[in-house]
């Protein structure tokens, strides 16, 4: 079951972390990862932004397990 209040942290923090320019829309989403490499569940941040293409953000963590400086290093570069 998806922990809503975690997800909202994410998008919160997502926000902060891209200063929450107007047009922002955050998509946040945790998947298996099928690479036996992975360490399972992780979580992918998607970024549009208005009049620009869509980019994503992965975290290599599930929801659960990810803080704030997390997000914070995920989106740095975008």
């Amino acid at each position: 079951m998806r922990d809503k209040f975690k997800l909202d942290r994410i998008r919160e923090w997502a926000r902060l972390a891209l200063d929450d320019p107007p047009g922002l829309d955050l998509t946040v989403s945790e998947v298996e990862c099928a690479d036996p490499a992975c360490p399972g569940m992780e979580t992918f941040i998607l970024v549009m932004r208005e009049g620009q293409p869509t980019v994503a953000a992965k975290i290599r963590k599930p929801m659960a397990e990810i803080g704030e400086p997390d997000v914070a290093e995920a989106l740095r570069y975008l």
